[in-house]
């Protein structure tokens, strides 16, 4: 099985991206990694431009890019705005839905609790990352996992949860609301998911 391993913060110097959405990454080294990485970077062409959006993407949502292509091409067949649905489907992941309804510190600690079978959705152990939640279900901890100390850890770090979950921090129930607004995401990186969709379609 293959895995996205390697340093988020290198990855996140390279692409001059918060893949974490903290800023950390670049606030103590503003430029590229390794020993050329102060020099000033080329001017990028448009496919340049086009690959970088996704890269940023696909690594803030630690995807290889098989399933980030696959999950592209679901999100191509579906009516409306295909940037707008593939951003809501790579919200949707289970993994993702874990990490923001903080009981993981990164999306790659939650992809971990998930492949554990340490997550109910609608009360059934669900161990696939991928696994697409849709509004109204609800994601809980199981109960022989709920005083694990990394979960505890991460609710008692985590200060809010975005409008389109709700936690019971407590109980470590949480609950899918709604589908997320196009506004709601990235608000501190801003990206341009049609980048994306010109790079497939090129």
């Amino acid at each position: 099985m293959s895995r996205n391993t390697g340093s988020t913060w290198k990855k996140s110097r390279r692409l001059g991206f918060s893949i974490l959405g903290t800023g950390q990454e670049l606030a103590r080294r503003n430029y590229a990694p390794g020993q050329h990485g102060k020099t000033r970077r080329p001017k990028l062409t448009n496919y340049g431009i086009q690959l970088q959006e996704k890269q940023r993407i696909r690594n803030t949502y630690q995807l290889t890019e098989k399933q980030f292509y696959n999950t592209y091409q679901k999100a191509s067949r579906k009516a409306g705005a295909t940037g707008e649905n593939f951003l809501i489907m790579l919200e949707s992941r289970l993994d993702n839905l874990v990490y923001r309804l903080g009981l993981a510190n990164t999306r790659r600690g939650a992809r971990q609790l998930v492949n554990h079978g340490q997550i109910l959705v609608d009360g059934k152990k669900v161990d696939i990352p991928s696994y697409q939640v849709k509004p109204g279900q609800v994601i809980e901890v199981r109960e022989r996992a709920k005083n694990q100390k990394s979960i505890v850890e991460a609710l008692e770090a985590s200060a809010a949860t975005v409008d389109y979950v709700e936690i019971d921090k407590d109980k470590k129930v949480g609950k899918y609301l709604r589908y997320p607004e196009r506004s709601e995401l990235f608000t501190a990186e801003p990206i341009n998911e049609l980048l994306v969709v010109e790079f497939y379609n090129r």
